[in-house]
């Protein structure tokens, strides 16, 4: 190692490249960036003219040069040689090696290969552990790479090796290399025991000589020498602590300074006062002539420094000079050489250019140059539809007829609606007409057609350009484009016909050289005919493929690009536009052919309700005759002496007129549908003209509500095990078992029970099984009560609470129940309906796979329902926090209700523990952990999940969820439809038993 004066201490920024161990790396200057790409410009240049390097290289000796993949230059060592073909090269600018064949490595001139840009580091006072394995050793080399690589590092130097690696201590930002190598265990202190020795007996020499100094020299001599040995103390300090840093030994350091400074203090105290003062201007003296020294020195460096700047320039000019007498030389070589065979290569070389031509042409013969957008703009421009004449007229009258059906709808008065209706027909029999001019001419257009093609073109245009952009519709915008379009196709056609011209004029001149050294030939030609202008022909052709490749792979440019976007925007928007139209006359053409086929017959008539009263008088007709039976069964049961045959025929009569009076209840519904579809589309009057028939009520109950059901005329046995809120009865209509809950009402509430079951009725017609919610089948009034009767079908046995008391689901069951009444919940929700009362007794668990929410109590508003629904489950509450404290209730808490219910159905027996909000407790829970997941979100306080959300959860996802069997294809509990000998007889026997569960309280 080399003590260097230059070395020690010079600090410079450097950027790390390449680890080669845990304490060795790689970095170059960062501010030998324009040395870097001065000898990269000067490499660039010579490397075509380089020559490979092959034989056996000798690897001190042999620089090569390289390009990468994006055309940079870089210096390389040869390492080492592979086998004959490869070589493992280091790269002297960055440090980094690698795998190259011998053909990739050029030489380059020696006054290129150096100096390097990268220089080898190895941190100060650091070394590997002899004994660490190769695992360590790698991650030592990473974490020093982490550290390093690419990262800008201040590096003061300590020493030199003499291959030129330099010692140093790497400081990144804050960070000292070294110490976090030695923090993680990577790299330990560097101990070297002669060095040890080596300073001790430094010491001890230097405090020999000390002590000598003292004792023979004389006074005189210690006088003048007293600042002298001042300065060899305080040198030795510095010597001392060097050396204790690097060795890391501090044990005899407090001894040896304790005592110099002990000496010192000594020599100080016999020295006068004088003697100081003179001895500090001595000083002072020398420490000028010190800066004067280095001023000197510094003014020397500058010389020195210009001078080798003027040499480096001599060298640089003298190097130029030699390169550019080398490649005049070289030129002059390769003309040498190139010539014998010039018009081989030039033939060559062009008809290679000709063969890409010619594919070039082929792959782009079927290339019609922007013919896509001008058919585009044709079938836009040329072939568009306009609006039907008839159109205008028809949107008139129809306006008009419309509000004069207003009028109607809103009028209260008979005897005002009279001249509305008269007024009203008359527009009615304009519109009809207006509506045959219309569908008449919109049949002569090719509507259909029309949009087929703008459809199509529409596909095409944006497979071919993508997402059209708004643009501003203008003519200008079609002639700039044929104008751009024909420009483009006037240079494609000049410069083809020009390279056809050059192809020919070489054709010909060929062929005057075939004739002319043809023996047979009998065409006489002069040399001068034949060597004419062969060289000028060949430049042309040349030219022209050349200019004719171009045009083929050269891209649009920015301006070329803006027309065809602004046509294609144009065309799209001009589409959407027709599209528009045309759809707004097939609907409205749509709309025509209804009114025409369903007004026809009511244009010179007015409909009545005729048909309706016929059938409410063989209704009343019915129930008379099931009146007069009922009081002559009873007669019958109260005589002494009556027969069981004749009593069983009298029941069979009454339940035939029982069926009878349900068949003509579902006539009566129909006619209402008519008249209903009637009333909203032409004749809103119907209602006024005839309110006996009660078309409004109907219509405002979602046909729910019946007027011809009385609660005497059916066979009704009380329930009271089923509600202790509601008189319950069940009866069997049309061989159905089904339940009738009585809700007393009176005139404001009444209003509200129909509104609140309308709603929830129209909610199961829109979906009927799919809804998973329980059937509404009638609404009535009680005629001598204030009581309104609701009829649903009685599903026996069924609820979660008998089964879970009697059978209980099995976990695969209650995933399959659960999720229907998830269906059901969802339905309600998007109805924007709260069931508020969600417990065990009103939801239905049908062939224990289809979950069925059951009704609520219509006579309650949702949160009077959630306040009325204090149920529990085994101790747990199914009221969710919000509703404890207060809040009204939400579809959230509908959830919460759910969670309950899944969280007790998994449960079972087993004891239910409770947060301090109530809420029941997860852990220790021996579950599925994607039920417990799913509870988790529904049990919670705050952010509860979404009946939607809740029906995509994994547990709900599995196959076997999926095929859940509809209300309609079931057996047991089907709605009026024939049923098999076994489930009638099921029914039978679970009327008998009279389940104390079943339906209780599905109202809450």
């Amino acid at each position: 190692m080399e003590e260097d004066s230059a070395y020690n201490n010079k600090v410079e920024s450097v950027v790390g490249c390449h680890i080669e161990d845990a304490v060795t790396f790689w970095a170059q200057n960062i501010n030998r960036h324009n040395e870097i790409l001065k000898t990269s410009c000067a490499l660039a240049k010579i490397c075509p003219q380089a020559t490979p390097v092959y034989g056996n290289p000798d690897f001190s000796k042999i620089y090569g040069g390289c390009f990468s993949e994006d055309k940079c230059w870089y210096r390389c060592k040869v390492l080492k040689v592979i086998n004959d073909e490869k070589c493992q090269v280091l790269y002297i600018d960055y440090g980094n090696s690698e795998i190259l064949s011998r053909s990739e490595i050029v030489e380059i001139p020696a006054n290129l290969q150096f100096p390097s840009m990268a220089k080898k580091y190895k941190l100060w006072g650091l070394q590997i552990s002899a004994d660490q394995d190769l695992n360590q050793f790698d991650q030592g080399r990473k974490f020093l790479d982490s550290l390093i690589f690419e990262k800008e590092m201040k590096i003061k130097h300590k020493a030199i090796y003499q291959d030129g690696t330099i010692v140093a201590q790497a400081e990144y930002g804050l960070l000292d290399v070294g110490e976090e190598m030695a923090k993680k265990g990577f790299v330990e202190l560097y101990k070297s025991p002669t060095e040890n020795k080596s300073c001790e007996t430094k010491v001890d020499s230097f405090l020999y000589q000390t002590r000598n100094a003292k004792t023979s020299a004389p006074a005189w001599a210690m006088r003048g020498n007293s600042l002298g040995s001042s300065r060899i103390i305080g040198n030795f300090g510095d010597v001392f602590l060097n050396g204790r840093d690097e060795n890391n030994s501090t044990n005899h350091v407090p001894l040896i300074k304790d005592k110099m400074v002990t000496c010192e203090f000594k020599r100080v105290s016999n020295i006068s006062l004088e003697k100081i003062k003179q001895d500090q201007k001595l000083f002072e003296e020398n420490e000028k002539l010190k800066e004067e020294k280095e001023t000197f020195q510094e003014e020397n460096r500058i010389l020195s420094h210009q001078c080798e700047e003027l040499e480096s320039k001599v060298q640089k000019l003298t190097c130029d000079l030699e390169k550019e007498k080398k490649a005049y030389k070289e030129t002059l070589d390769y003309m040498e050489h190139i010539l014998p065979t010039y018009v081989g290569t030039t033939v060559k070389n062009l008809a290679a250019s000709f063969e890409k031509l010619k594919e070039a042409r082929q792959s782009h013969a079927g290339d019609h140059f922007g013919e896509d957008l001008s058919e585009a703009v044709n079938v836009v421009t040329e072939g568009s539809l306009e609006a039907p004449l008839s159109l205008e007229k028809l949107e008139k009258v129809w306006a008009d007829y419309n509000i004069s059906q207003q009028e109607i709808r809103l009028c209260k008065h008979v005897d005002e609606v009279q001249s509305l209706i008269l007024q009203r027909n008359e527009l009615q029999h304009k519109l009809y007409i207006a509506v045959e001019e219309f569908v008449v001419e919109v049949d002569d257009l090719p509507i259909s057609e029309r949009l087929h093609t703008l459809k199509k073109l529409q596909g095409s245009l944006e497979v071919a350009y993508g997402q059209a952009d708004e643009a501003e519709s203008s003519e200008e915008v079609f002639e700039k484009f044929f104008e751009w379009k024909n420009a483009r196709l006037e240079e494609f056609s000049r410069v083809r016909n020009a390279t056809d011209a050059s192809l020919q004029n070489l054709v010909i001149s060929f062929s005057k050289i075939i004739q002319f050294f043809d023996m047979a030939s009998a065409v006489l030609l002069k040399s001068e005919d034949v060597a004419g202008n062969i060289d000028e022909v060949l430049k042309n052709v040349e030219f022209d493929i050349s200019q004719e490749l171009d045009m083929f792979l050269t891209e649009l440019d920015e301006r070329d690009k803006i027309i065809i976007l602004n046509v294609y925007g144009v065309v799209m928007q001009k589409i959407h536009q027709e599209q528009d139209l045309l759809n707004t006359i097939y609907q409205k053409y749509l709309e025509s052919c209804e009114f025409k086929k369903q007004i026809g017959e009511w244009l010179d008539m007015t409909p009545n309700i005729d048909d309706l009263l016929l059938i409410k008088k063989r209704m009343k007709s019915i129930k008379a005759q099931l009146r007069w039976k009922l009081v002559e069964k009873n007669n019958l049961e109260e005589s002494d002496d009556y027969s069981e045959s004749e009593l069983a025929k009298i029941k069979e009569e009454i339940t035939a007129l029982r069926d009878n009076i349900f068949q003509e209840i579902y006539k009566e519904q129909e006619e209402y549908e008519k008249l209903n579809h009637l009333v909203q589309k032409w004749f809103p009057e119907l209602p006024l003209l005839h309110p006996e028939a009660g078309i409004l009520k109907y219509m405002n109950s979602g046909g729910l509500l019946t007027v011809s059901l009385e609660r005497d005329l059916l066979d009704a046995e009380p329930m009271k095990e089923l509600s202790t809120k509601h008189p319950v009865t069940c009866s069997r209509v049309q061989g159905q078992n089904v339940l009738l809950k009585g809700y007393t009402v009176d005139m404001n509430t009444e209003t509200e029970v129909i509104e609140r079951a309308a709603k929830y009725h129209k909610v199961w017609r829109e979906l009927r099984e799919e809804s998973c919610l329980m059937r509404l089948m009638f609404l009535f009034l009680g005629k001598s009560d204030p009581v309104a009767y609701l009829m649903i079908p009685y599903y026996a046995g069924a609820s979660l609470g008998t089964l879970q008391m009697t059978t209980p689901l099995t976990p695969k069951e209650t995933l399959k129940v659960m999720k229907g009444v998830a269906h059901g919940l969802c339905a309600l929700h998007r109805a924007d309906i709260i069931h508020g009362s969600l417990h065990e007794n009103n939801i239905f668990a049908m062939n224990r796979e289809q979950g069925i929410v059951g009704d609520f109590d219509f006579t309650k508003s949702e949160s009077q329902r959630a306040l009325s629904n204090s149920v529990t489950l085994n101790g747990l509450s199914l009221t969710s926090p919000e509703l404890k404290e207060g809040r009204p209730p939400s579809p959230a808490s509908d959830m919460y209700a759910f969670g309950c219910l899944l969280y007790w159905l998994f449960v079972g027996k087993q004891e239910l523990k409770t947060n301090r909000d109530g809420t029941p407790q997860m852990d220790g829970l021996n579950m599925d952990n994607k039920v417990k997941s799913l509870l988790s979100q529904l049990l919670c306080c705050n952010n509860r999940m979404t009946s939607e959300q809740m029906l995509n959860a994994d547990c709900f996802l599995s196959p076997d969820m999926i095929s859940v069997p509809l209300e309609s294809e079931l057996t047991e509990y089907d709605h009026g439809e024939k049923r098999t000998e076994d489930a009638v007889v099921s029914d039978e026997r679970q009327d008998n038993k009279r389940e104390p569960s079943s339906n209780r309280d599905s109202d809450g």
